[in-house]
């Protein structure tokens, strides 16, 4: 093990700690400064073997545009719940749709599962035991077809290459 695993396992999360120690306490003084660099240095080294096994990120720059694409999708949804929840009751057409997964990796899975569930208007509902379906209940759906298509061509497919899984 090399320096850096041993006293910093996740430097980034350390210095978040240790950011937000000064921001809770309001103060930079000399002993926040010091107990929080400790607590930053600390508790990433005793919680460490409660981290998964770091995901290689395969396509950064796809990654990059995923995440931007998935920025988009949310603020479009939010138009589109708000139209749906402020329009005629008949505009609301709940489904549960059945989505076959193609995507491995616990990380990418959780991935896909976060995106779908920060889209308004989806959430993921159920993922069956042999993790080659996943139930996700959408507001208003005319095809459950067609939305699981879009799931699967506009979410899983980058993740995918991102993750090479």
């Amino acid at each position: 093990m090399t320096v850096r695993s041993n006293w910093l396992p996740h430097p980034l999360l350390s210095l978040a700690l240790l950011g937000l120690w000064l921001l809770l306490n309001n103060s930079a003084a000399p002993g926040h400064l010091v107990l929080g660099t400790l607590l930053g240095l600390l508790i990433p080294v005793f919680s460490r073997r409660f981290w998964p096994e770091a995901t290689p990120l395969v396509r950064p720059g796809l990654a990059f545009r995923f995440a931007l694409q998935v920025v988009w999708d949310i603020i479009v949804a939010n138009f589109a719940v708000a139209r749906i929840v402020l329009g005629p009751a008949e505009a609301v057409r709940p489904a549960f749709v059945r989505v076959p997964l193609d995507v491995q990796g616990d990380f990418a899975l959780t991935a896909l599962l976060s995106v779908i569930s920060l889209t308004p208007g989806t959430v993921s509902a159920q993922i069956d035991e042999e993790r080659r379906f996943l139930l996700v209940h959408a507001l208003s759906s005319l095809d459950s077809a067609t939305l699981a298509q879009q799931i699967k061509t506009r979410y899983e497919a980058p993740i995918k290459e991102i993750f090479a899984c």
